[in-house]
């Protein structure tokens, strides 16, 4: 009999929510979207296209941590966030995705565990589970902003983890890693992974922000990054991890990871040959995302004022979290709105909220779509609300 690993065995029974949207007799306003290349921003098409036209990407280099000039790219871009690392400390990988699963693979054996701050992206849960890696959650509190609960974080640590692992800003809470919060992290003693994808994308300036956790050289640090968020060019599949810390823990992390990296061989030639021109090109999306980011949270502050929903605080990134009457379950909420509000939004059970009714919308939503689809969410849930 053929069997199948545990590691693969996810389930795939569609949920309330994934119903309601099957049963959908007209098209819904999609408040989920957040693929930057579908939603009508600008991009500088022929400096993309003719950068991927290079007559070297014909030639197969194989190099377990990508080209020199591809890595030493990557170095001069993020010098732009104040972040100062040897091009020898930036390696490349297929997808901010595969780093991760590098990042369990370098740390972790089989059943380690690692922490994890929730709510966040569910994705991770499923690098981790092919991994073989066990998720320990460690709360993000909110009081009005979103921030690290380190005693709550303390307390979760248990023997056999690992890491913690933190996401600057966390998606989808759109919350920044602040100084004090890194100094916090450090004193576990554990290897910090930070995902910074959404860090070029704040929404207010705060002073008390890491710029990220390679501002510490206390622990070993992994911070990722790539295309898919900093250029908004996902389909070109190229990440990064930048190694810092402790000088011979960094030495060792290298060592390893190229032994990791050198087994797959996963990244595309043409994508690094174009990387210099990829990322430069990439300045008229990104400041056209900001500016809709910037625009479409005005717009649902506009929309629920009075309401008995409401926004909160975010400060970066592409998402924003509402918060609805708990007058209902967040299951009855998001499938009331699909069924008679024509809304798609996603529940906050995705991202493991630790209550409810939360749903999080996409900033990158067009923003005539988006106001159309706020205010049709607002008008319902003061129906609902209103017939108590």
């Amino acid at each position: 009999m053929v069997t199948f690993s545990r590691r693969t065995s996810f389930s795939r029974e569609p949920n309330a929510l994934t119903r309601a949207v099957a049963r959908a007799k007209r098209p819904l306003v999609d408040l989920t979207v957040s693929n930057p290349t579908t939603v009508g921003l600008p991009y500088d098409a022929e400096r993309i296209l003719g950068a991927l036209a290079r007559p070297a990407a014909l030639t197969y280099d194989p190099l377990p941590f990508g080209l020199p000039a591809a890595r030493e790219a990557v170095r001069e871009e993020l010098r732009i966030d104040g972040i100062e690392m040897p091009h020898e400390r930036v390696v490349l990988t297929a997808s901010t995705s595969e780093a991760y699963s590098v990042a369990f693979q370098l740390l972790c054996d089989a059943g380690d565990a690692v922490l994890v701050p929730a709510p966040t992206y569910p994705l991770l849960e499923h690098l981790a589970a092919l991994s073989s890696v066990r998720l320990v959650p460690y709360p993000l509190a909110y009081d009005g902003a979103w921030h690290i609960d380190l005693d709550a974080l303390a307390r979760a640590r248990v023997p056999d983890a690992r890491a913690v692992f933190v996401v600057s800003p966390n998606n989808p809470t759109g919350s920044y890693l602040k100084r004090s919060e890194l100094e916090g992290l450090a004193d576990l003693g554990l290897p910090i992974v930070s995902d910074e994808v959404f860090g070029r994308y704040p929404l207010s300036e705060d002073a008390t922000r890491a710029r990220s956790a390679l501002d510490t050289e206390r622990v070993p640090v992994l911070a990722l990054g790539g295309l898919s968020k900093l250029a908004a060019l996902p389909q070109l599949k190229l990440g990064w991890m930048l190694v810092g810390g402790p000088a011979a823990w960094v030495d060792e992390a290298l060592g390893r990871l190229e032994l990791i990296l050198d087994s797959y061989l996963s990244l595309a030639t043409p994508v690094q040959h174009a990387l210099p021109e990829l990322l430069a090109a990439s300045r008229v999306t990104t400041d056209a995302i900001r500016s809709r980011v910037r625009e479409n949270l005005m717009l649902i502050d506009r929309a629920l004022a009075g309401s008995p929903a409401s926004c909160l605080h975010v400060e970066g990134g592409w998402y924003a979290v509402l918060r609805l009457p708990r007058t209902r379950s967040e299951e009855e909420w998001v499938v009331g709105l699909v069924e008679e509000a024509g809304v798609l939004a996603q529940p906050g059970w995705f991202f493991d909220f630790p209550d409810e009714p939360y749903v999080v919308v996409s900033l990158l939503t067009p923003s005539e779509v988006l106001e159309r689809g706020a205010r049709a969410l607002t008008h319902y849930v003061r129906h609902c609300t209103s017939v108590l």
